[in-house]
């Protein structure tokens, strides 16, 4: 190999074996054969192999091929849950930050879950990341190798479904996210329609996604459908409020011919009553989204509980009555703190619920001034 090509940074940091695309990994190889390319292509994203495990490499090239291309994620804590069906890590990055990755096994699928940010600026009250605030971008090598790392946990339960729902918000960290969409969709072989980005609204990013060559699915963090409620419980609602953000999913659909889907996290006398239901039927049925109702996890820093059982099926057969498409999701890992952000609050020693605004008491209950949600499969 070149003594002058290396892996390079990111942002000051170094940069792992995924980050690398197939022409800089062909430079890092300069003075090779060039089918060595091809083998160390294969070896990487086909058979998911640590390079010195690439048997069709010669072992020298093997030796420095693990150096040169060090792996993104150091695992500091793993947990079970869901009698095994769940499976979440904290992962250690190369300058010490910390992120999640959920994997969950369904009996058609298994579909992994994976963060975009150290954190996130959205200031999401009832997540355990929204409370944390926002440290970093992840880069491209640092999302994919969540897929990777899934892969190989899964082993002959195929990783079928990714869902960009983890820590952070993956429009705000556009350019790196999507790149990592491709090499999901090209190199691991994985189904576009099978690819899921969620967001609480960046309608400038939700536009821009509805022009790529890959018809991705969107899924938007809605929880109001009313620009007081929802101002309050995602603040992003004040700069892209509810109108302009149906106009934004109306183009991503008409562009992609893929479903739009809202997710509505159930907060007990906030957003769970028969007026909410209206106006969130109101508001999807327009569009053709399907409406994923997801009880409430509890999070330690965020005072509100989520809806009761029965105000979850009551509140869906109210979403049916009113000629909407509704499901209500199963909450899995609660037992292993699997919602965004939970595990790595505990792991530092805490939530910083001093980035959470005190709740905000409404005629309806209580509601808190930010809001995002759990993964959902």
């Amino acid at each position: 190999m070149n003594e002058r090509i290396d892996s390079g940074s990111v942002d000051g940091r170094p940069r792992s074996r995924y980050d690398l695309d197939r022409q800089e990994l062909s430079d890092l190889l300069d003075g090779q054969p060039a089918y060595r390319l091809d083998q160390l292509w294969q070896g990487l994203y086909r058979d998911l192999a640590e390079p010195d495990q690439i048997t069709t490499l010669p072992t020298d090239l093997r030796r420095e091929l693990l150096e040169r291309l060090p792996t993104a994620l150091a695992l500091d804590t793993r947990s079970e849950g869901d009698g095994g069906d769940t499976v979440k890590w904290l992962w250690k990055l190369a300058d010490g930050a910390l992120i999640e990755t959920v994997l969950m096994h369904y009996d058609d699928r298994s579909t992994v879950c994976v963060s975009t940010q150290v954190g996130c600026a959205m200031a999401c009250g009832f997540c355990a990341t929204g409370q944390m605030g926002f440290d970093r971008h992840l880069s491209t090598g640092e999302i994919l190798e969540q897929v990777v790392r899934a892969k190989l946990e899964a082993g002959d339960r195929r990783v079928s479904n990714v869902v960009f729902m983890g820590m952070g918000e993956p429009l705000a960290n556009y350019d790196r996210t999507w790149a990592a969409v491709e090499r999901i969709h090209g190199d691991l072989g994985l189904s576009a329609r099978h690819l899921t980005i969620s967001t609480v609204g960046l309608v400038p990013g939700i536009r821009r996604l509805a022009t790529e060559g890959l018809p991705v699915n969107l899924a938007v963090s809605l929880h109001a459908a009313d620009d007081g409620l929802r101002d309050e419980l995602v603040p992003i609602n004040r700069r892209w409020p509810l109108a302009e953000l149906a106009r934004a999913c109306a183009e991503h659909v008409a562009a992609t011919g893929r479903r739009l889907s809202f997710e509505w996290a159930l907060i007990h006398d906030t957003n769970d009553r028969p007026v909410d239901a209206e106006r969130l039927a109101a508001y999807a049925r327009p569009l053709g989204a399907h409406i994923n109702l997801i009880p409430l996890n509890p999070t330690p820093g965020w005072p509100t509980r989520g809806s009761t059982p029965d105000r979850v099926r009551a509140f869906a057969d109210e979403l049916r009555s009113l000629g909407a498409n509704v499901t209500v999701r199963r909450t899995r890992g609660a037992d292993i703190d699997a919602a965004c952000g939970q595990l790595r609050a505990d792991r530092v020693g805490g939530r910083d619920t001093s980035r959470v605004a005190d709740p905000v008491r409404r005629a309806v209950g209580t509601a808190p001034s930010s809001g995002r949600i759990q993964p959902r499969p």
